[in-house]
């Protein structure tokens, strides 16, 4: 077994291969490392790679797979960390200048579930500044580029864990979405990308942009490696004052089952006419008669709110971090510039934020300080909370017809790098589709649906009430099983091959 083929395989068989003894965890783990090296100088997926302690943890595996100890199922596998998750001794920027060479003293709850498992980490992935942007753009350190195209974007904010996953870097990977920034990546780069129920996955030790918006999630290539990932990182945390009490449900179970007879799928009719790509549709209409041939129940259903949904949203989102970002003030950690003239504590923060943010973070800060400040609030952030209710009524509503919601992923495939970047709107729009399941704190996932125009993946959306993340498991895995079956064979395997030791 080559290099080549054991970094092309599923988490899952990874997994198997390491049980079976046909690798170990340090050959498996050096394999991954060295793609990084090969790839990674024209991808731009890693912003730290973490060489010496991921070798460390694979050894460590290996020596207690060999004495006969009992292993997490996923032991020895590697993972590469989202940027915005805070990871102790190694460096976490969250894309930023203002965080640059930043070491966390401590590590997040799924970090600390990651290590207590034993996968190698193998470094921490590319985002946009502090979670902004839906192109992996706009962080402090160049852009991250798409596997299947490098003169394109990977999504964002988490293009990087996308990017890595998809160009076979690592074989799972930690992504964050706010506002679509696990899944709008995973369409456009055609992998399978999750956001679990508000609340079941702990937010201890992510970098907050929007605290009521934000969720970790799985960023993998399959629907039963997503599975996997997600039981190991949720659960109740006590350090999190959000965190849900559930149980942990039995989501590779129902990756696994691949049955939808009798499931009730509602297409959503505001997030599927104008605005979406033909080809974009034609794939997620495809995807849709693979389901009901299959034995799945198709139905309309209208959310009229969904359609306020994207400026509610650019309202408390901008509005939580211009919050949340104010302790990024030059004087307790991270970057801090000192002005020659009239040093005072005032003039370092501004100072300090003026050269530590990028225009994205300071342009969600003046519009959030705006929708907050006195005379405006009632305006800007109490209607557009009153909007928040109104999709979460929607969401209600629908699901009292239907057990999962529709739609296409993101309205088109991955654009050229540089195409949006000075049309905030058109940004903007990209998440469109993915915003009002942050809105409601519902699950989402983001299943491949096939190729659409020039060649580039498109994906499928699929939504289900909060804490009915089982279901989206269970559609996700029947249709990727239908459509691989169709294709004969992943869709990443059609993914032009990245020239190895390529530079930008």
């Amino acid at each position: 077994m080559t290099s080549r083929d054991i970094i092309r395989r599923s988490a899952a068989a990874q997994a198997a291969a390491l049980e079976a003894g046909e690798v170990s965890s340090e050959e498996l783990t050096r394999a991954h490392l060295d793609r990084i090296a090969d790839v990674d100088g024209d991808l731009g997926a890693f912003l730290h790679v973490n060489t010496d302690e991921a070798l460390t943890t694979a050894r460590d595996v290996d020596s207690r797979r060999a004495a006969g100890e009992e292993l997490h199922g996923l032991a020895g596998v590697p993972i590469a960390v989202k940027d915005v998750v805070v990871t102790e001794g190694q460096p976490t920027t969250a894309g930023s200048k203002i965080l640059e060479g930043w070491i966390p003293p401590y590590d997040a709850t799924l970090v600390q579930k990651l290590r207590a498992a034993g996968l190698p980490i193998l470094g921490k992935t590319n985002m946009d500044e502090f979670a902004m942007g839906s192109s992996t753009e706009s962080s402090a350190y160049g852009p991250t580029r798409n596997p299947w195209d490098r003169d394109r974007i990977p999504g964002g904010s988490g293009g990087g864990s996308a990017a890595a996953v998809g160009a076979y870097e690592a074989p799972l990977a930690i992504g964050t979405d706010t506002g679509g920034s696990i899944r709008q990546p995973g369409a456009v780069t055609g992998t399978v990308g999750v956001k679990p129920t508000y609340g079941s996955v702990s937010r201890y030790g992510l970098i907050a942009m929007a605290s009521s918006l934000d969720q970790a999630g799985p960023v993998t290539r399959t629907v039963e490696d997503a599975a996997l990932l997600h039981e190991l990182i949720a659960g109740h945390d006590p350090h999190d004052s959000t965190s849900l009490p559930d149980p942990v449900g039995a989501y590779t179970q129902a990756a696994r089952g691949k049955d939808v007879k009798g499931l009730r799928i509602g297409v959503i009719e505001e997030l599927e006419g104008e605005g979406f790509a033909p080809e974009v549709r034609a794939r997620f209409t495809e995807s849709l008669d693979q389901l009901e041939r299959a034995g799945a129940e198709i139905v309309r259903v209208a959310c009229p709110n969904f359609r306020y949904a994207l400026g509610a949203y650019y309202l408390i989102m901008p509005s939580e971090a211009s919050s949340n970002l104010a302790k990024f003030d030059g004087m307790r950690f991270g970057l801090r510039v000192v002005p020659e003239d009239h040093p005072t504590a005032e003039n370092v923060m501004k100072a300090t934020r003026g050269a530590g943010f990028g225009d994205e973070v300071k342009r969600r800060i003046l519009l959030g300080t705006y929708a907050l400040s006195a005379g405006y609030y009632d305006a800007y952030y109490g209607s557009a909370q009153k909007v928040r209710t109104l999709v979460q009524r929607d969401f209600s509503a629908a699901f009292e017809q239907v057990d999962v919601l529709a739609s296409p992923t993101s309205p088109t495939v991955a654009f050229r790098l540089g195409e949006k970047v000075d049309d905030p709107m058109a940004m903007y729009m990209n998440d469109i589709a993915t915003i009002p399941a942050n809105l409601a704190g519902t699950p989402g996932i983001s299943v491949p649906s096939g190729l659409a125009e020039d060649g580039l993946p498109a994906g499928i959306q699929f939504l289900a009430p909060a804490r009915a993340d089982e279901r989206l498991y269970r559609v996700g895995g029947a249709l990727e099983a239908l459509l691989e079956d169709a294709w004969g064979g992943p869709l990443l395997a059609t993914a032009p091959e990245l020239t190895a030791g390529a530079t930008r």
